[in-house]
């Protein structure tokens, strides 16, 4: 599609090699995941043109920014985009204000789709304009360093790690800020991660990369719970689940959400009942998923839906990771149980088989 982001890249460094030829979305966050040195720093820096002998393709909404066969190069500064950096890497000197005007009075007028201060609401900083960078938090530069970014009218926003270098009391700062860039930006956003966490959180599109190459692309939805791939592994294995609120109990501050494949009951206690309607996303660990061949009858698990066992595989010494599917529909819903061995074998589990998924943790992430 025209509208989509492309990147077709090689690039030979000293003991490393990036190859990959890649195609995201027009609009929300893809997720480049990947341990370090995987390579996904290295696309970033193709896609900014950071990497002048890099060989390939670069795209963005049908206009080419870099084909190497075409001998077409365009430099850093003609390419309307916006990176924001492990380090906010704010003008010290500049307050807040000075600092979006700064990135906006270099794009050229033609170029400007949004005003100087389009960034202020999504990211919560108006009232920090007059305040220079020393005065603010570590959460609060980097939100300021995306918002001076989007001041540029980017066609694409390029985020390589921009959780990494602050403590965890500010990550829980700003990633409520981050969880809105899927739905109120018209623009792809390329985030860098190696935390589950924050792809769990905040990814529309993953690209797992190892050794510069791309393993597979692809929803998040489906790539969390795919056996064959390292995202679905180990103690971190869990499902997304897209869901919306459809009731309350303030009696027994219990929200309901309903999916695809059925209903969840949400613990909501010291927290405000989720309106009707609300789009939510869930996360299910696969350690939280226990598995019985009937129905219980007396448990305090308040989770329990019919499935069908899709795949097995081994996981951890002793344990394995058992796909289900849970629904009747064309495309059912995927969810993920970790149990042991032992009682796999004790059950029957295999390909085909109904069972009861007994769902002990349900989390909202976004």
């Amino acid at each position: 599609m025209s509208g989509d982001l492309q990147l077709t890249a090689r690039l030979v460094r000293t003991g490393f090699t990036l190859d990959v030829d890649l195609s995201l979305p027009a609009r929300g966050v893809s997720v480049l995941f990947g341990p370090s040195g995987s390579g996904k720093t290295s696309c970033l820096r193709v896609l900014a043109g950071l990497e002048p002998q890099a060989q390939g393709v670069v795209r963005v909404d049908g206009e080419v920014w870099q084909d190497s066969a075409r001998r077409v190069m365009r430099p850093v500064h003609q390419r309307a985009l916006g990176y924001v950096f492990q380090e906010a890497s704010l003008f010290e000197h500049l307050s807040v204000r000075e600092n979006l005007l700064f990135g906006f009075q270099r794009t050229p007028p033609a170029q400007r789709r949004h005003a100087w201060d389009h960034g202020l609401e999504l990211l919560g900083i108006a009232h920090l304009l007059a305040r220079r960078p020393l005065e603010l938090s570590g959460g609060e530069r980097q939100r300021v360093a995306i918002a001076r970014a989007l001041a540029t009218s980017p066609r694409v926003l390029l985020m390589d790690e921009p959780l990494a270098a602050i403590d965890a009391a500010r990550k829980s700062e700003i990633l409520p800020w981050l969880e809105q860039l899927h739905a109120q930006l018209d623009i792809p956003v390329v985030y860098v991660t190696h935390s589950s966490d924050e792809l769990a959180r905040l990814a529309d599109h993953v690209v797992l990369l190892g050794e510069g190459r791309a393993l597979c692309s692809g929803p998040v939805m489906d790539l969390m719970t795919r056996l064959d791939l390292p995202l679905a592994r180990g103690d971190a294995a869990a499902a997304l689940i897209e869901a919306r609120a459809v009731g309350h109990s303030p009696a027994d501050a219990l929200s309901e959400l309903a999916f695809e494949g059925g209903r969840l009951l949400l613990p909501q206690a010291g927290s405000a009942a989720l309106p009707h309607g609300t789009p939510v996303r869930v996360r299910i660990q696969a350690r939280d998923v226990s598995l019985s061949l009937h129905a219980p009858e007396h448990s305090s698990v308040l989770n329990v839906i019919g499935a069908r066992v899709v795949d097995v595989v081994d996981d951890a010494p002793g344990q394995v990771l058992v796909g289900l599917h849970l629904g009747d529909g064309a495309r059912p819903v995927r969810l993920l149980s970790r149990i042991s061995q032992l009682s796999a074998r004790r059950l029957g589990i295999e390909p085909g088989q109904p069972v009861f998924a007994q769902i002990k943790g349900v989390a909202i992430v976004r």
